[in-house]
Parts: structure tokens; sequence; C-alpha cells
């Protein structure tokens, strides 16, 4: 009879260990799954950046009509991936890109709700961005 509470009691003893070992992996992964999150927004905006100077080079070197549009999506040519187009207001999913017309902002909407915002530099604002050419830059606002 000793022994089987004995065993009971190690049971409840490892349950109580592999829970506390569990929040703390949890508590961990979320941090990552944040910090990932946030890596492929700089990876999309590097790619947007990359396309607007692909296009900018392209019309210094050959010509040609530039958009009249505010939107960094419509200049750079490249939508990131789940990009919802044009908005008036923010929409109700996460972790999607959207242009706010209203805002005139490429904004992304993360799992947390926190956004991260930019915006197509030009004219005062170019000088503020690294990597611009023609005067047509990406600029993160904070």
């Amino acid at each position: 009879m000793h022994r089987s509470k004995t065993r009971k009691y190690e049971f409840h003893v490892l349950v109580a260990i592999i829970g506390i070992v569990s929040l703390f992996l949890m508590s961990a992964l979320q941090q990552m799954r944040a910090e990932f999150e946030k890596t492929t927004v700089q990876s999309e905006a590097a790619t947007l950046r990359i396309c607007l100077l692909e296009r900018m080079t392209r019309h210094q070197s050959f010509g040609g009509a530039l958009p009249h549009s505010k939107n960094p999506v419509v200049w750079a040519g490249h939508a990131p991936d789940n990009y919802l187009g044009e908005r008036n207001k923010a929409p109700e999913e996460i972790s999607v890109w959207y242009y706010d017309t209203q805002r005139q902002e490429l904004i992304y909407r993360h799992r947390s709700g926190a956004e991260t915002r930019f915006r197509l530099a030009q004219g005062a604002d170019i000088a503020k961005v690294a990597g611009s050419l023609g005067g047509i830059g990406l600029l993160r606002i904070e």
C-alpha cells in the first residue's frame, strides 16, 4: 500500500513538472512566432524596396510613364503575401497587408493587433530613406 501511494505522488509531481515546463515552452514559442512575423515583414519591405529601385532604374534608362498612385505596391508591381488591396478602413483580419487610402500608408496588421506602417517617400521625405532612386523610396513610419 505504501508503494502505491508513493507512485501516485510521483505521478502528480511529474505531471506538475511537465505542466510548468510546457508553460515556459509555450511562452518561448509565442515570442519566436512574433519575432518570425517581424522578420517576415522586414523581408517583404526589403522586396518592395528592391522592386521600387528596379522600376526607377528601368524608368531612368528607358523612360515611360510612372504610376499616379501613392500605393507602394502599385509602384513596385509586387504585392506581398496576404495583401488585401486598397481599403478605406482597417480590415478585421490579422497577419495581412493592406493599403489605407485615407492615410496613404501600406500597413501590415500583426497577430498581436500592432501595425507596421510604410509610406511611399517622395520630395522632402526622400532624405530619410536609404536606397532611394529618382526621388522614390519606401519609408517606414514609426
